[in-house]
This record gives structure tokens, sequence and C-alpha cells, in this order.
């Protein structure tokens, strides 16, 4: 199995006890859609081999506590803490009208309801619960956050993301040497 085939579904934490259990965190909306998974992709040194899995708990906070086949040892489990952990496209439900998963998404235009085309999306980043686009604008990364009143739409056809920037967003990330500069009332 390739990368290019398969979205992250999350990461390894930690271990859990001494049996050989780890404790992963779903990066995913809803992790009870997971509980009955039966195997994952582990990226082991960039090559992403099958895992299957023995027991799944989902616990708060999109953790689950799980129990790979194979893996029944302390030492066995801490080699895989810090792996990132991979399901294949072709698992993921389809979305409805214009819903769109992240991956989905790199490579398209952006296009502001005023400002009109402005970048292409490089990358989307989840960061501690709040999830960025990155899109190349000016010559500059410009992070754009994807509450559903900034990003509006994405068109999977034309390969548009729509969105409605607050003011002033592009501005903050553009190199604007001269007001930079301290004047003399500074």
């Amino acid at each position: 199995m390739k990368q290019d085939n398969c979205y992250l579904l999350g990461y390894i934490l930690r271990t859990h006890g001494v049996s050989g259990n780890v404790v992963i965190y779903l990066d995913v909306d809803y992790p009870e859609e997971y509980e009955g998974l039966e195997s994952v992709y582990v990226e082991v040194k960039g090559e992403l081999v099958p895992y299957f899995i023995d027991d799944l708990n989902i616990q708060k906070q999109s953790n689950a506590i799980v129990a790979f086949e194979d893996v029944d040892t302390i030492e066995k489990a801490q080699a895989l803490v810090g792996n990132s952990l991979y399901l294949p496209l072709d698992e993921l439900a389809e979305l409805e009208g214009d819903q769109f998963y992240y991956h989905e998404i790199k490579g398209y235009q952006v296009v502001d309801e005023t400002r009109g085309e402005l970048g292409i999306v490089r990358e989307v980043y989840s960061l501690n619960g709040q999830d960025l686009i990155a899109m190349d604008y000016q010559g500059s990364e410009v992070l754009i956050p994807t509450a559903d009143d900034i990003v509006l739409r994405a068109d999977k056809q034309q390969q548009k993301l729509i969105v409605n920037l607050p003011e002033g967003l592009l501005e903050v990330y553009l190199d604007n040497e001269s007001d930079n500069t301290p004047d003399d009332a500074d």
C-alpha cells in the first residue's frame, strides 16, 4: 500500500500497560465510527505496514486503547510509539454536496468572494484543535482557518475552494517593511 492511496487516521501516542497495548489518537471528526476497525497501516521507516487489531477501545478526547495482533510485549509496543496510522482512501465515506476531505483540496485554487483568485492550497494543518489551510499568496504562506463562515464550499469539478476571508487576514502575512519600521513616535 502506498501513502498516496491512503489518508492519515491518527498517531500512536504511547504504550498502555506491559502486554503490548498502545494508546492511539484518532485524528477524525467521529472516532466512534472506527470502533469496528479490523486493521490499519502503520508507517514504519517510511513504509506502510499492515497491523491487525485484536481489540480497540475508544476513550475520551479521540483516544483509543489498541491491542495489535503479534504485539504482545511493551518492547514491541514501544517500537511503534510516534508512528502514524493510515487507512486506504476507498474506505472513506462519500460526502454530500460541498463537503470535502482535507486531502482532496490540495492543489485547489482559493477564490475569495470579494478579491477573486488568490492562490493554491498547499497543505492543511491540524494544530491543537484548529485546522488551517496553507495557501501560497504573493510569495508568502497564508494560513486560513477552516471555520464554516470562512471556508464556504469546495467546487470539486472546477477544483476551487470558495472562501470569505476576514478583513485584514491577507495583510497580516504580507511583508510590508514600510509598515514595520518604527517612527519617531514609537
